[in-house]
């Protein structure tokens, strides 16, 4: 960020800061959530977004709820309050049923505190988590520069934000990028605008420019032509929820991108942070519930006029029906690997759970990924 400052933020206070995402890249704006309503208000509308800092944000919003006087009653209708907010990032549900445990097992007068150092918690592992999968992405992308002719650029392209602002630090599948980019890697990002809500255009660009990353966006449908010409070194995104045997949840349009490259010889790399496995999901196709958004998000778009004034146009006829989708899945067969903070794994339930046995074990599966 300009200021230095993370997407989310507790004070001393207790009260939680987030950067409003709806506003950039036009406007940075910070927010002061001070109750589990604002807090819900601030995950549905998508002011914070990114299965990390869903999570995130989701852990301080039960700390909202946990004052010296909070009932189970009251901490129950929190974590359902919050649940209900966004159904496919598992991380949402992770962080809350995390919180919620840790709650009901104190009583209430100590619940204040445990919620913050819990929370607090939360926070510090995804910044550590996300800075791991940067490591071992780093050596993917070193590997495949060497195989390049001397004084060419790596070209990676990505769909969606993962980065810092859909975290804590770091981001997933950006992280990488950063520590390429900081150890001198002639790195250079092809980013996806990825309609609807342009997630890329408006955030991923954004952010890659605070940090002087080279970068160039391109329209969604221009990846598989910069591929089909070699213009493509590697794929990197990132994924709300991945199934047991390594099915891929992310922003629409990111099945697609799998495809292409699966059909030019590029390498597809999921960046995946561990709490947002979900081994209680196998068929991701068939069994993760994908949000379906307002048709606001489709048929009108916004940003900045020539005089400096934010306005919102309609870009279909009116009355025109309309489908958004936010998510699609990407079957295990398309990934290349997936970039852990244990390191880059094959994509199938053997090595998730070989990887990851603890959660592996808490969702019932045996050590041959079997229940």
């Amino acid at each position: 960020m300009t200021s230095g400052r993370r997407p989310i933020a507790r004070t001393a206070e207790g009260v939680v800061e987030i950067l409003d995402q709806t506003e950039l890249p036009h406007r940075t704006t910070f927010l002061r959530l001070t109750s589990v309503e604002a807090a819900a208000e601030a995950i549905a509308t998508m002011r914070v977004r990114g299965a990390p800092l869903i999570g995130a944000t989701a852990a301080y919003g039960m700390m909202l709820a946990a004052d010296d006087d909070s009932s189970d009653g009251a901490i129950e209708w929190a974590h359902a309050r919050l649940l209900a907010t966004r159904p496919t990032a598992i991380n949402l549900r992770w962080a809350l049923d995390r919180m919620r445990a840790r709650l009901l097992a104190v009583a209430p007068a100590d619940r204040f505190g445990v919620a913050t150092t819990e929370a607090d918690a939360i926070v510090e592992e995804d910044v550590a988590i996300c800075s791991a999968i940067g490591d071992h992405g780093l050596a993917i992308f070193e590997a495949i520069l060497a195989t390049k002719p001397a004084g060419s650029r790596l070209n990676v392209l990505t769909h969606c934000n993962a980065g810092r602002l859909a975290a804590v630090e770091w981001g997933t599948a950006t992280a990488p990028i950063y520590k390429a980019h900081a150890a001198g890697l002639p790195i250079h990002v092809f980013v996806d605008e990825t309609r609807p809500r342009n997630q890329g255009a408006s955030l991923t660009a954004w952010e890659l420019g605070e940090r002087g990353v080279p970068h160039t966006v391109i329209a969604d449908n221009a990846g598989g032509h910069l591929m089909q010409h070699a213009q493509v070194d590697v794929v990197i995104v990132g994924t709300d929820r991945t199934t047991a045997r390594g099915d891929v949840c992310n922003k629409i349009g990111t099945y697609l991108k799998a495809l292409a490259a699966r059909d030019n010889g590029v390498p597809f790399y999921v960046a995946l942070p561990s709490p947002t496995i979900d081994f209680t999901v196998a068929d991701g196709v068939a069994e993760i519930p994908i949000e379906e958004r307002g048709g606001e998000e489709v048929s009108h778009l916004g940003g900045v006029t020539t005089d400096g004034r934010f306005e919102t146009i309609r870009i279909v006829p009116e009355g025109t029906a309309v489908a958004n989708p936010a998510f699609d899945v990407t079957p295990a067969r398309l990934v290349t690997g997936l970039l852990t903070e244990r390191g880059v794994i094959a994509p199938n339930r053997a090595a998730l759970v070989a990887a990851f046995p603890e959660a592996a074990r808490a969702a019932g599966l045996a050590p041959g990924g079997t229940r």
